[in-house]
Order: C-alpha cells, then sequence, then structure tokens
C-alpha cells in the first residue's frame, strides 16, 4: 500500500507539473534560468537580470544551458523540422523546462531509497513522506537554483554513505564524483558550502577511520581536489565564452556579503530561518527535529561533564554514532550557517528535506502526526501551487493568444501590457520575437496610486496612434483604487484565483457576495479619451 501511495503521489507531482500549476512562487523562478534561455536561445523578447549582465555576472551559465536552454533548444529544432508547426508558445515555454525538472526531482526519490536503510529509516515510510511534501510537489518541479542545489545535495549524501554505516571500507570510487558534485554545487550557488560540510566531514572521517595506511588517505583527497580543480575549470571556461573572463562563484560571494546589497533584497531578522521558514516548509517536522536537537545537545553536555577526565574528543561522533545525531548535524549545520545571512527566504532551507525526512521516518517519529501532516500539506499546496500570484500565468498565456491573434492581418495593432502590483512578468512567456516592436511591456511593479493613475491617464489620452490597445493587469484589490483615476475600460477580464500578499485581500469584502475579485487578477482593456476639437 505504501508503494502504491508513493506512485500515486508521483503520478500528481508529474500531472500537476503538465496541467500547469499556476502558483507562482518568486520572480527567480523565471529570472535566472529560462527567461534568459529564451531571449538567448529562442531570440524572444526578455528582460535580462542584472546577475546575467557581462558587466556583473553572479550566475554561472552552465546549469540554465543544461536545463532551460536544452528543453528550448529541443523544441525550436522540433519547430524547424515542421515536426510540429507551432511547438513555441506560453505553454511550452512554460512547461518544458519544468518538466525537465520534474524528472530531475526523482533524483530525491532515489537518494531516499537508497539512504532509508543506512540510516535506520522505513524505506517506503520514507519515500511517501517525501513525496507527498508540497516542498517537492511544488519546489521542486520549479526552475529554481535551489532547486537544483536540494538535487546535488542530495546526490552528496548518496555518495558519502555509500556503505553503510556499520561497513569497514569507503567505497574508493566516491571520492572524484564528490569533488565533481561538490564544486558543480558551488557555481550552481556557493550557499552549497554550507550543505556540503557535514557530509565532507562525515565522509573524511570515516576514510581516515577505516584506511589504515596514510598513502591510501591521501590518494582518495588527492582525487577529490584534483576532480574539483577540473569541474572548476569547466564551468569557468564555459562562463569565460558566455561573459568575459569571469569567476561568477566569487562575483556571487562579494555581492551577498555586503550587507547593503542584501537589504536591497530584503533584510530579516537572524532566527526567521528557524522560527519561521522552517516552519512554513516542513510544519511539524522542524518542530519534531527542533526537540531531537535539544534533547541530544543536552544528552552530549551531560555526558561531556560525566567523562571529562577521561574524554579524548574522539571525532567517531559523526561516524559511529546511531544515524539519529548525525542527521539531526546534517540538518541543522546547514540552517544554522544559511541564518548568519540576513536575508532569508524559505526556498533557501528547501534541500534540508531529504535529512529531514530520513530522520522523521527513524523510529517513526513521524506517524502519530500523520494526519497533521497531511492537512499541513494540502494547504501548503493550495495556497503555493495554485493561489500565490496564481492569475499572473494563465493572464500572459491570454495575453499571448490575444497579441500573436492580429499577425495574419497586414497592420499588427500595437499593445501596450502595463503590470502593477503583481510580481515580475516573465516577458518570455508572451512568445515576441526581438524583431517584432509592435508590443510594449511596463512593468510597474508596486507604484504608488498617483504614480499609476498619471501613466494610466497618459495612455488614454495618447492620439498619436490610432490603432494601439492598451492593457492594465492587476489585482483584485487594487481594482477600486485604479477606478478613481478617471479612465473608462472597454472591458475587463477577472482571473480567478490570483492572491498576492503584498495587496492582501480586505476580510470583510471576503464575506461579501463580490468575494471572488479580491481573489483574483483584472486584465483591463483601457478606453480611449475622445480628442477634444
Amino acid at each position: 500500500s505504501q508503494t502504491c501511495l508513493w506512485a500515486l503521489l508521483a503520478a500528481l507531482r508529474a500531472g500537476w507539473c503538465l496541467l500547469p500549476q499556476a502558483g507562482y512562487l518568486h520572480p527567480d523562478e523565471f529570472f535566472q534560468s529560462p527567461e534568459v534561455m529564451a531571449g538567448d536561445i529562442l531570440n524572444l523578447q526578455v528582460y535580462y537580470p542584472w546577475e546575467f549582465l557581462s558587466s556583473s555576472p553572479c550566475r554561472t551559465v552552465v546549469f540554465p544551458l543544461m536545463t532551460s536552454g536544452i528543453t528550448y533548444w529541443v523544441i525550436k529544432s522540433l519547430q524547424q523540422l515542421d515536426i510540429c508547426s507551432s511547438c513555441i508558445n506560453s505553454y511550452t515555454l512554460l512547461v518544458s523546462p519544468r518538466l525537465l525538472f520534474t524528472v530531475f526531482s526523482f533524483i530525491l526519490d532515489y537518494s531516499v531509497y537508497r539512504l532509508a536503510p543506512s540510516w535506520e529509516a522505513d524505506r517506503w515510510k520514507s519515500l511517501v513522506l517525501l513525496a507527498g511534501s508540497y516542498v517537492t510537489l511544488v519546489f521542486y518541479t520549479r526552475t529554481f537554483t535551489n532547486t537544483l542545489e536540494g538535487l546535488l545535495f542530495a546526490l552528496l549524501m548518496v555518495l558519502v554513505s555509500s556503505r553503510k554505516p556499520d561497513s569497514s571500507l569507503a567505497e574508493p570510487t566516491s571520492s572524484p564524483l564528490i569533488g565533481i558534485v561538490t564544486t558543480a554545487g558551488f557555481f550552481n550557488r556557493p550557499t552549497f558550502l554550507a550543505f556540503a560540510l557535514m557530509p565532507l566531514l562525515y565522509w573524511a572521517g570515516f576514510i581516515v577511520d577505516s584506511q589504515r595506511s596514510i598513502k591510501t588517505v591521501i590518494n582518495h583527497f588527492l582525487k577529490l581536489v584534483l576532480c574539483a580543480c577540473f569541474t572548476a575549470i569547466v564551468f569557468i571556461t564555459a562562463d569565460t565564452f558566455y561573459f568575459t573572463s569571469v569567476v561568477t562563484p566569487f562575483n556571487f560571494l562579494s555581492y551577498n556579503l555586503n550587507p547593503h546589497n542584501l537589504a536591497l533584497h530584503g533584510s530579516h531578522p537572524r532566527v526567521t530561518h528557524f522560527t519561521v521558514n522552517g516552519m512554513m516548509l516542513f510544519g511539524i517536522l522542524h518542530v519534531l527535529a527542533i526537540g531531537a536537537g535539544c534533547k541530544m545537545l543536552k544528552h552530549y553536555i551531560c555526558q561531556l561533564i560525566r567523562v571529562k577526565s577521561y574524554y579524548h574528543g574522539s571525532p567517531g561522533l559523526l561516524v559511529h554514532s546511531k544515524g539519529k545525531p548525525t542527521l539531526l548535524l546534517f540538518y541543522f549545520v546547514p540552517l544554522a550557517f544559511l541564518s548568519l545571512f540576513s536575508h532569508q527566504e524559505p526556498r533557501f532551507l528547501i534541500p534540508l528535506i531529504l535529512p529531514l525526512v530520513l530522520f522523521s521516518t527513524s523510529q517513526n517519529r513521524a506517524m502519530k502526526w500523520k494526519y497533521v501532516i497531511v492537512i499541513f500539506n494540502m494547504l501548503g499546496a493550495l495556497l503555493f501551487g495554485c493561489l500565490h500570484q496564481g492569475g499572473l500565468i494563465p493572464c500572459l498565456f491570454r495575453l499571448e493568444q490575444l497579441v500573436h491573434s492580429s499577425e495574419s492581418s497586414n497592420h499588427p495593432r500595437h499593445y501596450t501590457l502595463l503590470f502593477a502590483h503583481t510580481y515580475m512578468p516573465p516577458r518570455s512567456l508572451l512568445n515576441i520575437k526581438k524583431r517584432d516592436t509592435h508590443i510594449q511591456v511596463i512593468d510597474m511593479a508596486g507604484s504608488e496610486e498617483e504614480t499609476l493613475c498619471q501613466t494610466v491617464e497618459q495612455r488614454a489620452n495618447d492620439f498619436t496612434c490610432n490603432d494601439c490597445q492598451v492593457f492594465v493587469v492587476i489585482p483584485g484589490t487594487i481594482r477600486a483604487t485604479i477606478t478613481k483615476c478617471g479612465v473608462s475600460f472597454l472591458n475587463e477580464t477577472l482571473i480567478f484565483p490570483h492572491l498576492s500578499m503584498e495587496d492582501p485581500p480586505h476580510i470583510p469584502f471576503l464575506l461579501s457576495r463580490n468575494w471572488r475579485s479580491q481573489l483574483g487578477l483584472y486584465i483591463l482593456q483601457l478606453g480611449r479619451n475622445q480628442q477634444s476639437l
């Protein structure tokens, strides 16, 4: 029954990706991979984020090329070979990179399957807990660098645990692979070192413990370092071809170690990961881990006091102790390192799902909370997979059809698409070629009422273009504000559901008959003011 349940949840993961998932988690899911590759490979009009500008490159281009780049190259080739005439559309642009990430997400499942027996966890219960988590269903099917970080962390955990803890020999072949995975992880996101620290210490302790000869130990470390250096050269060469001579992780670190830069993206208290983000992603599992962590700490402090006289400080704690303390360290050490930075977002913690799932199913810890876990994950999937900024992608799908509908005529219309109080719209989903100048996208982000009205009025009074159409995209919670601008709208379309946390719905309105408008996104077609004679 556990096997069937896992298979159902795995099918849900793939099926929901194809539907597609409407929730929009964070602009980075588009602007750190698909948007950039759509511009480079498909020659579409896109917005290049500052991290990919050759003046300040902070992101390696290797992973975007290997993921979104490959999927876009495939759909472009299919179209060129006339296998399908309209392969490139807003649906394939959104779903194809996500589908590749969804396939890759099963690396997590494979890792749990391989690791569970080594850490005294039930294999199928762990797989069900992993596949049923909304973090796997929603975050691991999106094009985030954090998703890749989680998959590389999972591979690293498999490599360092390649033999059961009671085995006398470490797997000799894993040293080069550990070097490759660690370096690839570092180039993807330099914060990977926080996740890699404990697995690498575990592996090092294991090698030292299991090898009699110092020569073999040095040989293992040499293999690791040489493969790490070779991988770094590959990444630096690729980035040099794409940008100019550059080592992107160092630019990333120098930018992120400056508190002023981090403050631009939002500054949070240092305890946000521990108190808010861990809870938001993992719910009761995070609480159970904290409880067990406190018990473990208390136990070791007592033990330390008791045996101080003949305590030799052996590193054996890492290797010989039963799975429980080590898994907790795999969870809390990265969490502690990430808490040193003032910018703390929930997605930074998604790689920690693997040690947490293994810990929660060892000694059946999670079983008594199964109903709480099910309800928590259903709510999380609904909020982040459906509601959160959930109108924006369907809106872009609709606008893509609209702006391409007049292309067949000799005189295509001029369109202005104005977005206000939404997340950054990924231009690539509108499927506009770089040479097309008849479509203009204006992102007004969270503009004040006065600025918004000024821009809308300006467009309504623009008589220089007779065949221009202006569409304003705003959440329902701002609809009343735009009515005050004194402009008329020819028609309006409500896309439901759409929840904006920046402009949350007003509770009294949610209880009224007009509640759908509060949880919707409007596409308003602007009417032209009559030209005075």
